[in-house]
């Protein structure tokens, strides 16, 4: 063999492991890559199943408590029933255009002011046909008291698909104070199933 042929073969031989080494570090880096791809699908595939799991588990839980918010704020009911004044105080609330089948409860906070409260409040709900039906609610005093009326309890109303508007009536005859203040707050329609004190 002469020089050049030992050099060429060396050369060969230095290069081929030189070679392999870098095929070695470059299949590593490609297993590498591979699983850190895997890896990152899996957390990827698990935290969006996750979160569409409890989005629709919320979802679901929302759909089966179903609110219709009909106040953002406090009512402020300022009633005298004394003479000269009328003897029935009437605050009417109108409802939006809206189908309340899906709702079973008429929800609402309510209360008396230091000034005088009533005691008996009647609640009354209308629809466009003139259906009117009633529902007394008694203890109304200083403290907040949350009701959850049945609309079953309306039973007059035969059609819940145009509700027109829900009136809160203080009556002198059945007023415990015939001048006074009621707070009336988180009116709403709900679909929650619960029963009213």
């Amino acid at each position: 063999m002469t020089k050049d042929e030992i050099y060429d073969h060396l050369a060969q031989v230095y290069l081929g492991k030189k070679n392999k080494n870098e095929e070695n570090k470059k299949n590593q880096f490609n297993v590498w890559l591979v699983l850190n791809i895997v890896i990152t699908l899996v957390i990827f595939v698990s935290f969006f199943y996750g979160l569409t799991a409890f989005l629709t588990k919320r979802g679901a839980s929302l759909h089966n408590s179903v609110i219709f918010a009909l106040t953002n704020s406090p009512i402020r009911v300022t009633y005298n029933l004394d003479y000269p004044y009328p003897p029935v105080k009437t605050f009417s609330l109108a409802v939006p255009q809206m189908n309340v089948t899906k709702y079973k409860n008429l929800n609402f906070s309510i209360r008396g002011m230091e000034e005088g409260y009533p005691g008996v409040v009647k609640i009354v709900l209308k629809n466009q046909k003139n259906e009117v039906s009633s529902y007394l609610i008694k203890g109304v005093q200083l403290e907040w008291q949350d009701y959850s009326i049945p609309l079953e309890a309306f039973d007059q109303i035969t059609d819940w698909t145009n509700l027109t508007d829900i009136s809160f009536i203080i009556e002198s005859w059945n007023a415990e104070k015939k001048k006074g203040v009621v707070l009336i707050d988180n009116l709403c329609f709900s679909s929650l199933t619960s029963s009213s004190p």
